[in-house]
């Protein structure tokens, strides 16, 4: 396989059994035995040891020389960033040249997608489900195949170093080089307070954990003790050089709105620190270091955990490090190419319950009842043999509960810890594809989980139809994931999308609001300004403007009410004090408790004095005159 360089990606199994691509070995608690043997993947090729010689290049073409014994068997490098059109091909055999306009050029057998795959996804958990890995040991590529006429001895070879010697000895030549190297300053901040730390404490073993790795991953400890599950305290040493024991910053943070007259706060960014950390009655000596180097654009914060045993420094990164990952009053959104926690989303869908939407009532069972029963189905699935995942589209004119219902929805779900995924964009600095990848891993992650889509016409277009479809039916499990879309243009959806049921299940249509539904509503506003002394609305008020209101979606009345409150607001304002409207209506307890109408609302006798139906009898007709011209 032939990959220009630039556009480089490892094949699949390289990539997720392979920590030392980023630089560090991914650690997991092992959960059952380890296999004795490691196989790559079906879609590895055989290598073979010619593959491992070192590649020098023709003289005089500006092409890489390459040393690496990993270089894949086939590898096309494109050095056009050198100011020449020649192309350089390494093979396992050879290296040749030619001309990028070449008719005979080499081409990339496999067209590679437009972005880099970032490190972190070597720490995903695809990484410890692959068959080739070994939790004990670290991922390596397949063995070289002998080459044909070579000796199939199977003799042991051996290369004397032991591996667990309790004596001193000479350092080895390499560690010494490498931290000499490493250990200038700020060039590499690991390899510097690991080694004065190893020197301070000789008898306690130390574990370097990051906090934060970014798209979730990472482990904080400081918060994990804040949040009540660990405690801790500042070293403060006194230092005969004068240097503090610890660097902070002091920040202010503006609020997130000043309407209420919010001056903000102050917050500590902690650079440098030690501290005493206790954890179920284990104690640990723990530093937090700013590492300001590496090939990350961003800075890099690292604990530096010292204790007797490794073993419960692993069970506390494990239990610190599910705790960051929880949420905690918080949904996870998807926006500019990565997850993060929303608490604003979270508020907002906790006050929505299904009793406020309004809507036909055999509808609105039916979709709790499809919700529930989905997830209360898994065996059920298991039992037909059938994948447990099932999607919905809601689709309709816009403004008529398509949102609230989803909200609603999410609020039930949370009080049955299902999670929600919220997915608000595709666009991303590593393209609308990436996106995707990353969203229906977390889906993974989280399963059983409800991955909602609003405006699923313009999330999905053209470009990522098909990389959408295949992860939604493609070789990857989705099981336990329920998938939601809405859209207000169903015929926008591709018909692979909207009309195969494998995908998406059922579509629900959410249709203008009928004379009864349009009551209920305007029984909600009645009930919303029930505390407001100014404000006449009497029952009979409500079937008045349900009737004005025909062909307006719930969006449309909500608007006329804001508009017509607003201006009854605007016009006491400037009046300083306005006499309160009166009137008398005759009305009946029905058995629901829902009050009926009595006299005719058709008749403008006696609204005629309510400031109310004046006012939104002018913005009814104000928005019917702009639907008019919008048709």
């Amino acid at each position: 396989m032939k990959l220009p360089i630039g556009r480089f990606q490892a094949p699949s199994w390289w990539r997720s059994s392979s920590p030392w691509l980023a630089g560090g070995t991914a650690r997991q608690l092992p959960q059952t035995a380890p296999s004795k043997t490691s196989s790559p993947g079906p879609d590895v090729p055989p290598v073979t040891n010619t593959s491992r010689q070192q590649l020098q290049p023709e003289a005089n073409n500006n092409s890489l020389q390459l040393s690496n014994p990993f270089v894949s068997p086939q590898l096309s490098i494109s050095n056009s960033f050198l100011g020449s059109p020649i192309r350089t091909f390494v093979t396992s055999h050879n290296t040749q040249t030619t001309r990028r306009n070449s008719s005979d050029a080499r081409r990339p057998s496999d067209k590679m997608p437009p972005f880099p795959m970032p490190p972190h996804d070597i720490w995903s958990q695809d990484a410890f489900q692959h068959p080739s890995y070994n939790p004990t040991t670290i991922p390596r590529r397949p063995h070289p195949q002998p080459q044909p006429g070579a000796s199939n001895s199977t003799s042991s070879t051996r290369v004397n170093v032991n591996t667990r010697s309790s004596e001193p000895g000479p350092s080895d030549a390499v560690t010494k080089e490498f931290f000499k190297h490493s250990s200038a300053k700020r060039v590499n901040t690991d390899a510097l307070i690991s080694k004065a730390l190893k020197e301070q404490y000789p008898h306690l073993e130390l574990v370097v954990v990051p906090e934060s790795l970014g798209y979730g991953n990472g482990c904080n400890l400081l918060a994990y003790a804040q949040g009540g599950h660990a405690t801790f305290e500042v070293i403060d040493d006194k230092d005969g050089n004068n240097l503090p024991s610890s660097l902070e910053w002091l920040l202010y943070l503006p609020p997130s709105r000043r309407m209420d007259g919010n001056l903000g706060g102050l917050a500590t960014v902690t650079n440098f620190g030690k501290y005493l950390y206790k954890w179920q009655g284990h104690e640990f000596i723990v530093y937090l270091v700013d590492g300001r180097d590496g090939v990350m654009p961003y800075p890099i914060k690292n604990y530096y955990v010292l204790a007797p045993q490794t073993y419960h420094v692993d069970q506390l990164v494990l239990a610190a490090g599910k705790w960051s990952s929880d949420l905690h009053e918080e949904v996870w959104v998807f926006d500019q190419g990565y997850w993060q926690k929303s608490h604003e989303l979270f508020k907002s869908f906790r006050d929505a319950s299904w009793e406020n939407v309004i809507l036909d009532e055999d509808m609105k069972k039916a979709l709790i009842e499809d919700h529930l029963s989905f997830y209360n189905s898994k065996e059920t699935y298991q039992n037909l043999k059938v994948p447990w995942k099932r999607g919905l589209i809601y689709y309709g004119p816009p403004g008529n509960g398509k949102t609230i219902s989803i909200k609603a929805t999410m609020n039930m779900l949370f009080q049955k810890d299902i999670t929600t995924l919220y997915v608000r964009t595709l666009a991303s600095f590593m393209g609308p594809e990436y996106s995707i990848q990353q969203i229906f891993g977390k889906a993974r992650e989280y399963a059983p989980c409800y991955l909602v889509l609003e405006d699923l016409d313009t999330i999905v277009t053209d470009d990522v139809r098909s990389y959408f479809l295949n992860e939604m039916d493609g070789l990857k499990a989705n099981d336990g994931i329920f998938i939601i879309g809405s859209t207000n243009h169903l015929d926008r959806l591709d018909p692979g999308i909207s009309k195969r049921p494998s995908r998406f299940d059922r579509k629900y249509f959410f249709p203008d609001p009928n004379l009864e539904q349009r009551i209920a509503y305007c029984h909600f506003w009645q009930n919303k300004l029930k505390s407001n002394k100014e404000i006449d609305f009497p029952d009979q008020l409500c079937e008045a403007i349900a009737k004005i209101t025909d062909k307006f979606s719930f969006a449309y009345i909500q608007e006329a009410f804001v508009a017509a409150l607003l201006a009854i607001a605007r016009r006491s304002d400037h009046r300083g004090s306005r006499k309160r409207d009166s009137v008398e209506a005759l009305t009946e307890q029905l058995e629901d408790d829902w009050l009926g109408v009595v006299d005719d609302a058709e008749d403008d006798g006696d609204f005629k004095k309510l400031t109310l139906w004046v006012e939104i009898k002018k913005q009814i007709e104000i928005l019917r005159d702009g639907m008019e011209e919008k048709n």
